[in-house]
């Protein structure tokens, strides 16, 4: 039985490992792939190896991989990625699982520097890249640092501005805040909606010259062929919707493009190496099977695909609602309850208040059950006393013929009991009047006493509280004579429509986005390094100041007839 191989399969989130008889096709592995991951929208997408001259290479489906140039690594090395790229991402791309490798792999392009965005873009995108990542902000949760291990921004833009990595951090932040209530998957989505508007989005660039033997640039994209000068990435001079193409073929490292129009002459340019025409025939069949396929109605699978995604984004929006519920009403149960916390210590401090009244009130009625004691006993002896000198004065009165002397040693006495009367007298006044007083004080005790007990009470009260591929591997070297594909008739191109002519960039439909990449450019001029700026940065800043984007310059090199543009591109 022969030896199975052992195949590694990156994606761009996850490692895959697969064990592959030696018969196995490209097909039958991508295949495996795409169901071990859960891919049905499997037409973007390829896998691609190093093979032995060290280029990066699409696996072919249509034959075995071993038969393949595939570099022997054991095991064999490929990186599952997306090959073609939808036109709108909003209204393509149908699974999570689809977006999210597309997210992957444009963030990892655009912080690359393989798709330039500039400074003010780049923050607003890193500001979608953290919701994902994160979620909601929260303040107590994601504290300064959170983001240190976070790779957000093209070192180019971090390199042209004077702030640290902190500075870049609260930046970002701040608009992260801005996307509180998002979803994931809805952040991933804005971003690419974003990012689909740069120039370099979705571009395979090739060396070519024209029949002058200019240096060029050719640009294959989801909606056509665009030329570049040498210079300039970001701008095309001269473009070739899919839908303007008949045949496409090369004879060695001629490439020969045969338009709709038959009074208009072949586009003709020549590749470095016979492996890049391979590639540009690969890349052009598939893009234009795919424009042509985005203008007819969809298949019953895309259609069932778009059914499925609608049931399944409606019950997780169900599902966010009734977690934003629960969310909402146990917010509102913790705010109750610190309400409730708040007037229970609010309470524990009015009973203690109170129980410090009530004591003080028992206090001043102990104080004064003595004082009345005291008084008592003070009115005992004043009666005493009282008696006493009455006796005295009815012995006198008896007694008047006693002796002088003894009679005024007597009235000695009599005097003395009188005064001794009066000072005890004067002390009953006083102790009636503190007595009284104090049986205020009481009275008021006895209140505070009553309010006491009833707060007490109160305070104890409960509150109730997934193309049509070319058969010839780009490492075929018996390649002579022509080879090529008849992409489409006259009569079926005729009327296939061009919306991507009248389609605007986000930033230009979308007014809050405008005003949101003003204020970070604003934000960002202060801290620029001018010094630092690339040749992208200037043409970039170029094509703002001419008021162009990607759409009105995809109008603009489409203007006049293809005869036109052809004679325009040999002039180059």
């Amino acid at each position: 039985m022969p030896k199975p191989v052992n195949v590694r399969v990156t994606t761009m989130d996850a490692e895959l490992e697969f064990a592959i008889q030696p018969n196995t096709t490209g097909k039958q592995l991508f295949d495996q792939v795409v169901k071990t991951i859960g891919l049905r929208e499997i037409w973007f997408f390829g896998l691609q190896y190093v093979d032995s001259k060290n280029y990066s290479t699409w696996l072919k489906l249509n034959k075995k991989v071993l038969q393949q140039d595939v570099r022997k690594d054991s095991p064999l090395q490929f990186k599952f990625r997306a090959k073609f790229y939808p036109e709108d991402v909003a209204e393509e791309i149908i699974q999570d699982i689809t977006l999210r490798l597309f997210y992957l792999q444009v963030k990892n392009a655009i912080l690359g520097d393989e798709i330039y965005c500039p400074p003010e873009t780049s923050v607003l995108l890193a500001s979608y890249a953290v919701q994902s990542k994160y979620g909601d902000y929260n303040r107590e949760v994601h504290t300064s640092g959170f983001l240190a291990s976070d790779r957000l921004l093209p070192q180019r833009v971090m390199d042209q501005h004077k702030m640290s990595k902190e500075e870049w951090e609260e930046r970002i932040t701040t608009w992260y805040g801005e996307h509180k209530g998002m979803l994931r998957e809805d952040a991933m989505m804005e971003y690419l909606k974003i990012a689909q508007d740069l120039e370099m989005y979705g571009v395979n660039y090739f060396d070519i010259k024209n029949k002058k033997g200019t240096d060029l640039w050719l640009g294959v994209d989801a909606l056509g062929l665009n030329i570049y000068e040498k210079d300039d990435k970001l701008t095309p001079k001269i473009g070739f919707p899919w839908s303007e193409i008949r045949n496409i073929s090369f004879n060695d490292r001629k490439f020969i493009i045969k338009p709709i129009d038959k009074k208009a002459p072949d586009f003709v340019f020549f590749a470095p190496r016979l492996r890049i025409n391979k590639r540009i025939l690969v890349l052009c069949m598939g893009n234009h099977e795919l424009y042509m396929r985005r203008r007819k109605p969809d298949t019953i699978e895309v259609q069932q695909m778009k059914a499925q995604a609608r049931e399944e984004k409606m019950a997780k929006m169900q599902e966010r609602e009734k977690l934003q519920k629960e969310i909402a009403a146990r917010e509102q149960a913790e705010k109750k309850q610190q309400e409730y916390e708040e007037r229970l210590r609010s309470m524990q401090e009015e009973m203690e208040r109170r129980q410090k009244e009530l004591t003080d009130a028992q206090d001043t009625i102990r104080r004064l059950e003595e004082q009345l004691r005291e008084l008592q006993r003070s009115k005992d002896m004043l009666e005493q006393k009282q008696n006493e000198l009455e006796v005295m004065m009815h012995k006198l009165a008896e007694d008047k013929e006693m002796e002088a002397q003894e009679r005024a040693k007597l009235e000695e006495e009599i005097r003395t009991k009188r005064e001794e009367v009066g000072r005890i007298q004067d002390e009953v006044n006083l102790k009636d009047e503190e007595t009284r007083r104090l049986q205020e004080e009481v009275e008021e005790a006895r209140r505070k006493q009553e309010e006491a007990t009833a707060a007490l009470m109160a305070a104890s009260t409960p509150q109730h509280a997934h193309v049509t591929e070319n058969e010839h591997d780009e490492n075929d070297d018996l390649m002579n004579g022509e080879v090529g594909a008849e992409l489409a008739n006259h009569d079926e191109s005729s009327s296939i429509p061009r919306p991507e002519e009248d389609r605007q960039t986000l930033a230009e439909k979308n007014e809050r986005l405008q005003e949101q990449l003003k204020m970070l450019s604003k934000e960002l001029a202060d801290s620029k390094d001018d010094s630092k700026l690339t040749k992208n940065d200037l043409l970039h800043q170029e094509n703002v100041k001419q008021g162009r984007d990607k759409y009105k310059t995809l109008r603009e090199i489409r203007k006049g007839n293809t005869k036109r543009r052809v004679d325009q591109f040999e002039n180059m």
